[in-house]
């Protein structure tokens, strides 16, 4: 991106706009239309499962839906054997990885290219780093996509998703859904985002300050 402010400024309105449609009713929660889509796909389970982590996955879509602690939710009340473990985790990963090169291609399509970004390498601490949360997972990518960096990010990300979400779906009988509502909190991913957006003008005030200066 031309900027790094860009995406936690687009973020932080994204995430505004949502919590104000839901406040005023003018669209339901995300939570509730979850559990909409937990009715109307009943027999398809793993169908909701890659229907729900896809759209949680999308760029700023995904602050609108709690897919990840919702789908633990669904875990915790089916008490899955370790054949279905496999396949929700199969199932996961596959939407996940579907919902990077989403968002990939929407940044190679949409983004601001930076010419100076593409030049420069990913370091694989910076893709681990993104995918402590799925939002920032999601904003990632769309960043990867608009600095033309290579697609296989991709399915790099897809391929340590395996023991994420296996790990993720195995721990939800021991950890219940406690630490998921956590990660899902509200005040926390605004505090996650306004430190992005200060990190974000320091690099951006750095970057205009090493400008040269025509005289």
């Amino acid at each position: 991106m031309k900027y790094y402010s860009t995406l936690p400024i687009t973020a932080i309105c994204a995430i505004s706009l949502f919590a104000a449609l839901i406040h005023w009713q003018v669209i339901p929660s995300g939570f509730e239309l979850l559990e909409t889509w937990q009715l109307f796909f009943a027999d398809y389970f793993y169908l909701l499962v890659f229907l729900i982590i896809l759209a949680e996955s999308i760029v700023y879509v995904g602050f609108y839906f709690p897919g990840q602690f919702f789908a633990v939710l669904l875990v915790v009340g089916q008490n899955p054997g370790p054949m279905q473990i496999l396949w929700l985790t199969l199932s996961m990963v596959a939407a996940a990885t579907l919902g990077s090169l989403i968002n990939f291609m929407l940044g190679r399509k949409l983004g601001d290219h930076n010419p100076e970004a593409r030049s420069q390498k990913t370091p694989l601490k910076q893709l681990l780093l993104a995918m402590i949360h799925m939002n920032a997972l999601a904003f990632f990518m769309f960043a990867q996509g608009a600095n033309h960096k290579s697609p296989r990010v991709v399915f790099l990300a897809g391929l340590l998703n395996l023991p994420y979400y296996l790990l993720l779906i195995a721990g939800t009988a021991v950890l219940s859904e406690s630490v998921m509502q956590i990660a899902e909190n509200t005040l926390l991913l605004v505090s996650i985002l306004l430190i992005w957006l200060g990190v974000s003008l320091y690099l951006d005030w750095r970057r205009w300050v090493r400008q040269p200066r025509v005289k």
